[in-house]
């Protein structure tokens, strides 16, 4: 094998590699941002971990955010829970931050 072949391997590993992390911790977020949401529609226990898998599975919907966001959205709505977009991404940015370090932490 050709130093390049060796080069090319490990690149394509380390993206398969950060494209895992990537999704991980994006699952992870979502199924805080589904918890904070819980809590929010005054929902606990069982009710909010359902709830919270319910946003996980919401993001296979679309690619991007935006079908969390709109499933989030409409669920404080319904709820008659005025939450605003910016407060929702806000949320998401910060979860996905500390889904992250605790991937990386190992937890």
């Amino acid at each position: 094998m050709t130093t390049f072949d060796q080069r090319k391997d490990a690149y394509e590993n380390k993206f398969a590699h950060d494209e895992e992390l990537r999704f991980k911790a994006t699952a992870r977020r979502n199924k805080l941002l589904g918890l904070w949401a819980a809590e929010k529609l005054a929902k606990s226990g069982a009710d909010a971990e359902a709830y919270a898998k319910s946003v996980v599975v919401a993001d296979f919907e679309e690619a991007g955010d935006e079908d969390v966001v709109r499933k989030v959205k409409n669920d404080f709505a319904l709820a008659g829970i005025t939450v605003a977009d910016t407060e929702i991404r806000t949320v998401m940015t910060e979860l996905l931050i500390k889904a992250a370090d605790d991937i990386q932490a190992g937890r």
